[in-house]
């Protein structure tokens, strides 16, 4: 019986791939329990320096498997002991991370990948929410991914009726970062982790959380958040490796340096 997630190590950059394709890489316990214990172990990697998600066959992900929780009493005990506890974590990975969806990303799938920092899609993918076909309200964090990334107004449309997106759309949007040639999905996604890999760690997480906070802070919060994590920064070996390349007119080799040793804690 195969893994229902696999692991591959691609020079620095680790890809998890979505391996249940019969299921439309639905999720139930074994695959949350097989995930976690591989990002556990891709975390304490330290030769990995950026994480990629992709999904087998048809889609990246339809979210929940919806066999696995027939009879369940408790919908928000399946997101506790599951969902809740992996978009924590990716929301606080040690690197950056980058979603590759082609197909159906559905529901929590669509919201697994809206969990990481950059998102590229295929342009005929379709992404939606759907929760509203079967009763249920948007989970995983997805209300508030989208209504941060599009507005109220978009959020309760998508949310509310259903609708889908394709790749394409969702990138005019600005729910993603770039829909690409369906044939070019693993490529082009393989070529900016590498690019993330290739980056200063600790400034791309740093700024990873400045973003993060931006929309519920005043700007004058957000100058001194963004003072602080620069003066850290300066500090840093990034930013010594940085300063030292452009002054020697040379490309910076950030992935030379540990990823824990980018800037102090």
């Amino acid at each position: 019986m195969s893994e229902p997630v696999v692991l591959e190590r691609l020079g620095t950059v680790r890809r998890i791939t979505l391996n249940r394709p019969e299921r439309l890489n639905t999720f139930d316990d074994a695959t949350h329990e097989r995930l976690a214990a591989l990002l556990d172990a891709i975390a304490a990697d330290g030769e990995a320096r950026a994480l990629l998600i992709a999904g087998a066959g048809r889609a990246f992900s339809a979210g929940q498997d919806l066999d696995a929780v027939k009879g369940e009493g408790d919908l928000g005990a399946v997101l506790e002991r599951g969902w809740n506890p992996l978009i924590r974590r990716l929301a606080a990975f040690p690197m950056p991370t980058v979603a590759a969806v082609h197909g159906v990303a559905a529901g929590a799938g669509l919201a697994l990948a809206l969990a990481c920092d950059i998102v590229l899609a295929a342009r005929s993918a379709k992404l939606l929410l759907a929760f509203n076909r079967i009763g249920l309200v948007p989970d995983s964090g997805a209300s508030w991914q989208l209504a941060r990334l599009l507005g109220p107004a978009r959020a309760r449309g998508l949310a509310m009726l259903g609708e889908t997106l394709t790749g394409e759309q969702a990138e005019a949007w600005g729910l993603i970062w770039r829909a690409v040639e369906d044939a070019a999905l693993a490529e082009e996604a393989l070529a900016v982790a590498n690019c993330c890999a290739d980056g200063p760690t600790a400034a791309l997480i740093a700024t990873r959380q400045l973003i993060a906070d931006a929309t519920t802070r005043s700007l004058a919060e957000a100058l001194a958040r963004e003072t602080e994590a620069q003066r850290r920064a300066g500090r840093g070996n990034e930013y010594a490796e940085g300063l030292a390349a452009f002054l020697a007119k040379r490309a910076p080799n950030f992935a030379k340096l540990p990823r824990t040793e980018g800037t102090p804690a």
